[in-house]
């Protein structure tokens, strides 16, 4: 085998202990383990925490605590509250770590790309010109170019200036 990329980080991944049922309801009902679980922010609606396996360095989620699959049973005021919190994210994204851009979605479902279908969630990715190089288009492969645990912490020391102190 030629192509080997020293990935170890995934170990907790492969080995590590699995949760049982719902990850995203796991994380909304054990606000004691948030620095563990990588929570920015939580709120009565909702709950921010990074993405453990990102697209860029930053890439976080927002989950209502409301367990559904799907978007149209979502109460308005959860929506919206995502949604303001969304703005929120990208200005922190912008202002405090440097993101040029900013994706935001939503995969709805195992068809549209859900990688965990049962709870929706909302996706919010810093980009910055020139992240997609040769070694993403060729070889399909993502390099994770800083520390995880590093940019939580960065991000969580920011959090309350953009998000408040939720609880």
């Amino acid at each position: 085998m030629e192509n080997i990329l020293y990935a170890p980080w995934r170990n907790d991944y492969v080995a590590g202990e699995k949760i049982e049922g719902c990850v995203f309801c796991h994380i909304s009902s054990h606000p004691q383990d948030d620095a563990s679980l990588h929570v920015l922010y939580r709120d009565e609606h909702c709950f921010i925490v990074m993405n453990r396996y990102p697209y860029t360095p930053g890439h976080f989620m927002i989950i209502p605590h409301h367990h559904t699959d799907a978007l149209e049973s979502l109460d308005s005021q959860t929506w919206l509250h995502m949604s303001h919190l969304a703005q929120k994210g990208v200005r922190l994204l912008k202002e405090h770590f440097g993101a040029q851009g900013v994706n935001i979605g939503m995969n709805l479902g195992r068809a549209g790309g859900a990688g965990i279908a049962e709870h929706i969630h909302m996706h919010v990715v810093p980009r910055w010109s020139g992240d997609t190089n040769f070694i993403t288009s060729i070889a399909e492969t993502r390099v994770y170019s800083t520390d995880f645990e590093k940019i939580y912490i960065r991000l969580k020391a920011v959090s309350p200036e953009y998000f408040g102190e939720g609880f």
